[in-house]
């Protein structure tokens, strides 16, 4: 079993509209970080969601929804940290604003 650290994705602004940011393709994956920059005057606000392999992103599998964060200020978001996903599942965004918030997001693949 070999175990890699890497970013699962880069710094890039979370678009709003739902994307799919990242998917655990042939390895497991546990999620170590994951933040939110918010580089305009405004709050704005963040839904994730971990969705099952052949699944569509929903409400059903929002793990954090609409959470806001205020103008000029990052956010982690700890309800994702610890989360595991196994080959297919992956993990999808939705910006209440486009070009308004930075994510990023690190964790192992195990294959």
């Amino acid at each position: 079993m070999t175990v890699t650290a890497r970013p699962l994705v880069q710094a890039k602004y979370a678009e709003n509209a739902e994307t799919t940011q990242y998917t655990a393709t042939n390895v497991k994956t546990i999620i170590d970080k994951f933040t939110a920059t918010n580089v305009t005057g405004s709050a704005a606000v963040l839904t994730i969601r971990i969705v099952p392999s052949a699944g569509v992103a929903g409400a059903s599998n929002a793990i954090t929804y609409q959470k806001s964060v205020a103008a000029g200020s990052t956010e982690i978001f700890p309800e994702i940290v610890g989360q595991y996903l196994a080959s297919g599942e992956f993990v999808s965004t939705l910006a209440g604003t486009a070009s308004a918030l930075v994510i990023r997001m690190s964790g192992r693949e195990i294959n």
